[in-house]
């Protein structure tokens, strides 16, 4: 094992053993401390944690990433500049990152006992395109992933999944989402746009490939905290039954919708999406299919065959994967309980069973990239009132879950996939491409 690069610097810092240096940054984005050397470090044997490091580091792929533990040995990359420092502050962490990197680092840096010091988003998007190359860690993954309990989406836990995000409090989500609190992708005509306009672009975006023509009727199944059923009723002036199981987000919504004098035209519905009645011309979802469960989906085409008119349309927008992967084992824990994000294919099982028509597909990887950019950064500057709000450990966790999301798209981990369909029998469906676009010219 090569442990040339290890290197003894205890002492050389004046901290004692198991210290964590209380004056590094640990956020991701703008302003944040780059890595800095440590003072004169000597060369020594490596310990055994030494060992265990080195160990953990090449069964992630060796990423290019500074690291030192609590008794000062650190590790830096034979050539090149690190992307990032991580200090480890002792050995139960060590030894938990050994035994489950993916789970173990988000819980590390939530409490504390990992500090990052440089650009969380930078390092975090190096550990993934380092382990995307690692097969040795696959697996490992497989092994870890029989023993994990994630959480199932049939109907009488989807409402405590739901619950555990979405009601965390509206004054939480006002602090850094858009004036209409839109928590899916923007879409982005131009990179240089405020997040409220390219929030606003991908409604209208939405609502065009949708073709929605006054006096339609759509269901929306899953809709957040109202902006895109007003924006639906408002703009186009189609009617909306807009179904959600988030006590917070349907109050806020029916509020909004009272305010703007638009309660007439978009009924908020407290349920479940499978308990969807009715007909209407247009099915649309965005931010849900995440939730719903691969197992569930062909119950959920049948029911949007069910209640599709002859000549209808719909839309899916989500989160998905280039080949079938649970979520984050971190992030399915502790901020997206029962969470799935689906490969195209398995978006079509969706669809196909009911014989529907994909009449287009368009992935917006990198307007969600951007998207989480602009979050992370109104969230940094809220974090004060973050913490008090919750505490230090909230403010980490949700740090690290935006970072690595950022991340996660940034890299091509993730995906976001918005996918257009009809029945396939029907001949009302556009000639070109053209409707989409005309308007931003």
């Amino acid at each position: 094992m090569d442990t040339r690069s290890l290197q003894h610097a205890k002492g050389a810092t004046g901290r004692p053993e198991g210290a964590v240096p209380h004056e590094l940054l640990s956020g991701g984005g703008a302003g944040l401390r780059e890595p800095a050397a440590d003072a004169a470090p000597t060369t020594a044997p490596a310990s055994l944690d030494g060992k265990l490091l080195r160990f953990l580091l090449q069964s992630l792929g060796d990423p290019p990433v500074r690291v030192s533990l609590w008794n000062g040995e650190t590790w830096a990359p034979p050539t090149g500049e690190p992307t990032a420092h991580v200090r480890i502050g002792n050995r139960a962490s060590l030894l938990k990152l050994l035994a489950d990197p993916e789970f173990q680092f988000g819980e590390c840096y939530s409490d504390g006992s990992v500090e990052v010091e440089g650009n969380l988003v930078r390092l975090l998007e190096t550990l993934i395109r380092a382990l995307s190359q690692a097969d040795s860690t696959q697996p490992r993954r497989r092994i870890l992933e029989r023993f994990r309990r994630r959480r199932s989406n049939a109907a009488t836990d989807s409402r405590s999944n739901i619950s555990h995000h979405y009601d965390l409090g509206n004054a939480f989500y006002e602090l850094w989402l858009d004036k209409q609190l839109s928590y899916t992708c923007a879409y982005f005509p131009a990179p240089k746009i405020t997040l409220e306009a390219a929030q606003i672009a991908k409604m209208d975006h939405v609502c065009r490939k949708l073709r929605l023509q006054p006096g339609e009727r759509v269901v929306e199944a899953g809709c957040g905290w109202g902006a895109l059923a007003l924006h639906m009723a408002t703009r186009y002036g189609v009617r909306v039954k807009a179904f959600n199981i988030s006590r917070e987000q349907l109050a806020y919504a029916k509020e909004r919708a009272r305010a703007i004098g638009a309660e007439g035209r978009v009924e908020f519905i407290e349920d479940d999406y499978r308990n969807i009645q009715g007909r209407f011309d247009a099915f649309v979802s965005v931010g849900m299919l995440e939730h719903v469960g691969h197992e569930n989906y062909a119950a959920l085409g049948q029911l949007i065959d069910r209640v599709l008119e002859p000549d209808g349309r719909g839309l899916l927008h989500s989160i998905g994967h280039l080949r079938p992967d649970p979520l984050n084992a971190w992030i399915e824990k502790r901020i997206f309980p029962g969470a799935y994000p689906p490969t195209l294919r398995e978006m079509l099982e969706v669809l196909e069973p009911c014989r529907f028509s994909v009449l287009d597909v368009e992935n917006l990887r990198l307007h969600y990239a951007l998207t989480l950019e602009h979050w992370l950064k109104r969230f940094e500057a809220a974090r004060g009132r973050v913490r008090e709000m919750y505490d230090e450990r909230f403010v980490r966790a949700w740090r690290f879950y935006l970072s690595s999301s950022q991340a996660a798209f940034g890299a091509g981990e993730m995906q976001l996939f918005q996918v257009l369909f009809a029945r396939g029998r029907t001949n009302q469906v556009p000639w070109t491409r053209a409707h989409l676009y005309e308007r931003q010219a």
